[in-house]
């Protein structure tokens, strides 16, 4: 049973930064086989893309993350990374990793909180 355990979210002012990380706990092999994303849930809508990485690091971003968000991947670790700079309220949302498809049961999230 794959366990998803986002952290590193709180409150922050426009302008600034936070680091979100998301352990991939009991997946085995299957972490190293797997596009790994973060998409994120704003209140009142749907479950968002935010970013991905593959197995060889390649990254694709949604627009409103380009030049401000950047994924990354440890193998050893099994963990996701997304460090977030210059932080818009629009970006308050839960932020959760997941594969793009065939997820795995989702975990609790991260709050994110940006203040104007």
């Amino acid at each position: 049973q794959v366990q998803l355990v986002e952290s590193g979210g709180g409150l922050v002012q426009a302008g600034g930064s936070l680091r979100l990380s998301c352990a991939v706990l009991g997946s085995g092999k299957v972490f190293g086989t797997v596009t790994m994303v973060w998409y994120r849930q704003a209140p009142g809508k749907q479950r968002e893309f935010v970013a991905h990485v593959s197995t060889s690091g390649t990254t694709r971003y949604a627009d409103f993350a380009k030049g401000r968000f950047t994924i990354s991947r440890d193998a050893a670790k099994h963990t996701i990374d997304l460090q977030m700079d210059s932080l818009k309220p629009d970006d308050t949302a839960v932020y959760y990793c997941n594969r793009p498809n065939a997820f795995w049961d989702w975990g609790q999230g991260t709050q994110v909180t940006v203040s104007p």
